[in-house]
């Protein structure tokens, strides 16, 4: 099977190129009821759209097109079907590319495995994260129906190149870091990214960085042991991230140079209830999610396309040359990458609430529709900047 698909009570199927007419998304498996407005996707949308400060200079509306699968603004238990037309598309850019493979993209893979004559070299084809547009559209739908269990997502850099997050913060601070330009949860910490940012910039060069995404009040008992582990479908869909090249929760890797004594979660009573007392598992045992709040981490690398001239092979000859990447690219990928994956963090828990009847499968109730548009219009109010503030 073609590995555009990704869950199984709600499934999500993409499709387009970075330089096609659009890109698009399926959403199969939602229950019927389930309020959907062009707003919400808009609302989500707006956090990795391009065309902004310190992210690339292309300027696409990702204005979503809600095709079929709602009557009278509610989901009817069809397929969704969402599209986003391309607008601001300039492919000339790319016409050294289609000689001259780019490195740290996946130019050349896509020739070895598609053949060169059918590579769409256009702003990087189908593997342009151009396509992850479609994904924050999903997963806008995947958040506001994890309304129901009060469920709220988000994500913050936690360090980008260099500089890295040397205090706690709180979740409402993660939260807000959506409306900072460069997805700092912390004002000191915001002014030192877009320092690096723009030399970066300058320099025509790149940085990478580490997203950490944070669920509160995640439903208990989701996780299908042993291979649907919620860990490890939370693994493959971050994964699938273009430039993702790392992804830990709790503790990660730190916990490989622990003791266990230092490692263990504690099970404590606490507040009427058995709980954990360090969550140090990051909200998931056994593959299962405990009720704790989630924690995982991804780690960005720096963005592919840059100025700097670098070698290839030129496929034409197949000699050594160099090439200088040209046209509109991010400094820094995990700016609009926290988006993405807060997205794909929402559509896994989503599928699994569905798969363990947390959330109904076929329709949802008066009641549950109040509940998620009070929840929704909550999350979509809050941290709102004050006009003129931004």
């Amino acid at each position: 099977m073609p590995g555009n698909s990704l869950g199984k009570a709600l499934t999500i199927t993409t499709f387009g190129e970075s330089h096609g007419p659009a890109i698009g998304v399926i959403i199969d498996g939602l229950p019927a009821g389930l309020p959907v407005k062009k707003e919400d996707l808009e609302f989500e949308l707006s956090f990795r759209r391009p065309g902004r400060l310190f992210v690339s200079g292309r300027r696409e509306k990702d204005e979503p097109e809600i095709l079929s699968g709602i009557y009278n603004g509610r989901t009817t238990g069809s397929p969704l079907a969402i599209l986003i037309r391309n607008t601001d598309v300039i492919s000339s850019f790319y016409e050294e590319v289609k000689n001259k493979p780019r490195p740290g993209h996946a130019d050349l893979p896509y020739i070895m495995r598609y053949g060169y004559e059918n590579w769409d070299y256009r702003g990087g084809g189908r593997a342009s994260a151009r396509e992850t547009a479609t994904r924050v559209a999903a997963g806008a739908i995947a958040k506001k129906l994890l309304m129901l269990t009060n469920t709220s997502i988000a994500g913050h850099l936690i360090s980008l190149g260099p500089i890295e997050l040397d205090e706690k913060v709180s979740f409402e601070e993660i939260l807000c870091s959506k409306y900072s330009p460069v997805r700092a949860s912390k004002k000191s910490l915001e002014s030192k990214y877009e320092e690096l940012v723009k030399s970066a910039t300058v320099e025509g060069d790149s940085y990478g960085g580490v997203a950490e995404i944070v669920v509160n009040n995640p439903p208990k008992a989701l996780g299908e042991p042993v291979f649907d582990k919620i860990k490890a479908d939370l693994a493959k869909a971050i994964l699938s991230i273009p430039a993702v090249m790392g992804f830990e929760y709790g503790l990660g890797f730190k916990a490989a140079k622990m003791k266990g004594s230092e490692a263990n979660d504690e099970i404590i009573f606490k507040d009427d209830k058995i709980t954990w007392k360090y969550n140090n598992s990051g909200g998931i045992l056994g593959g299962i999610t405990t009720g704790e709040p989630i924690i995982l981490r991804c780690a960005f690398k720096p963005t592919s396309s840059i100025r700097k001239p670098q070698k290839t092979v030129d496929l034409r000859n197949n000699k050594e040359t160099e090439i200088s990447v040209l046209g509109r690219h991010d400094p820094a990928v995990a700016i609009r990458g926290v988006t993405v994956a807060e997205a794909m963090v929402a559509l896994v828990l989503a599928d699994h609430a569905i798969r363990s009847n947390v959330i109904p499968q076929v329709k949802l109730s008066d009641k549950d529709v109040e509940i998620i548009e009070n929840n929704w219009k909550r999350y979509v109010n809050s941290c709102k900047p004050t006009e003129g503030s931004q």
